[in-house]
């Protein structure tokens, strides 16, 4: 091959690689989407819900009941359906179909776990419930609905057992518990690890919870504290009428938090494990007298405050958003999903 045709070649082949190499310009726009749940996603701050608004508007404050030092008023749908509620199993329901599985990651993190639906209905897991097995127990961070056949999702928790990192066992499961408002309270404002531990040494510390390894199951394991909760709830945990999706629930006379679902029947499926968290807190509280009509006022001034309070909008891990905001000395979160708020807690 003579010298002028070697090099023509040369040029050739030096050309072709040029095009077929992403130059800046395409390697630009390839991106690895970040995980909704291992990122730390801010969200869109100054948003109004829309969804939230409606869901609120169409409550009625109901009956009340009261028990111990517990006092609940009923929340109603008291408006039109906007559109079929999604079919939704709780955590405890998927657990026992064996639609749920949680586990730690490859590489074990605190705050992170895998979790995977493997079932043909959405699944919901609340901001509270708390996981137990893996390396140490664990609460989740955030509300989460995860799709049928989801595939392995990144979710976010915090730990509630802080004197244990070794394999129990390799899952989660689920005994039918949620930490109390005081600790919720604090996982929906996010919190920093320390906190949720010292709000845990706390609750055990206020029943003289034993536990080696700081668990804050042993709260609800306590023998005192199981007999507190049959006697707080044995009057409460019955529905009093249809059309209940939601509670406001007072120790004393304080507002201990506010739950509220997109569908009367999940209500009514959360209800005894969120009432019995709420009891927690009202452990050895003195019952005082309770003032309805100022608490109805209370809870129809936040609810209306709510429908049009600004917050951060951003992705789930799971299907839908959340929005979160505070008020009123109140923290707050909404899982909307398909113009529907599934789940609404103010704490």
């Amino acid at each position: 091959m003579n010298p002028l045709r070697r090099s023509f070649l040369k040029l050739l082949g030096a050309a072709g690689a040029a095009a077929v190499t992403p130059g800046p310009a395409l390697a630009d726009r390839i991106r690895v989407l970040p995980d909704a749940a291992g990122s730390a996603d801010p969200g869109v701050a100054g948003q109004i819900s829309p969804e939230l608004a409606r869901a609120v508007g169409q409550l009625t404050v109901g009956p009340a009941a009261s028990q111990g030092g517990l006092s609940v008023l009923w929340l109603l749908h008291g408006g039109a359906k906007g559109g079929a509620a999604l079919e939704t199993l709780t955590l405890d329901e998927a657990r026992a179909r064996g639609a749920l599985t949680v586990v730690e990651r490859a590489q074990a993190s605190v705050p992170e776990l895998i979790a995977e639906n493997r079932g043909k209905v959405h699944v919901l897991l609340l901001a509270g419930e708390i996981l137990i097995g893996g390396k140490q127990n664990r609460v989740l961070r955030e509300d989460l609905l995860l799709p049928p056949l989801s595939g392995p999702r990144n979710i976010s928790v915090y730990c509630v057992e802080q004197g244990r990192w070794n394999e129990g066992r390799k899952d989660f499961e689920s005994r039918s518990t949620v930490v109390q408002p005081s600790v919720r309270s604090q996982v929906l404002g996010k919190a920093e690890q320390s906190r949720i531990w010292a709000g845990v040494a706390a609750a055990r510390q206020s029943v003289q919870a034993e536990s080696r390894t700081g668990s804050y199951q042993s709260v609800y394991e306590a023998p005192e504290v199981k007999a507190h909760l049959d006697q707080a709830t044995r009057t409460l945990e019955s529905i009093p009428v249809s059309g209940v999706v939601g509670a406001a629930v007072f120790v004393g006379a304080s507002l201990a938090g506010i739950d509220l679902f997109h569908a009367e029947g999940l209500f009514a499926r959360e209800w005894p494990k969120l009432l019995r968290a709420y009891a927690l807190d009202g452990y050895r509280v003195v019952p005082t007298g309770w003032d309805e009509g100022a608490a109805r006022s209370r809870v129809d001034g936040l609810l209306r405050g709510a429908a049009r309070v600004e917050g951060s909008l951003r992705a789930s891990a799971g299907v839908g958003r959340l929005f979160e905001f505070a008020i009123d000395k109140h923290r707050g979160a909404a899982l909307l999903v398909e113009s529907q708020a599934v789940h609404l807690a103010i704490l």
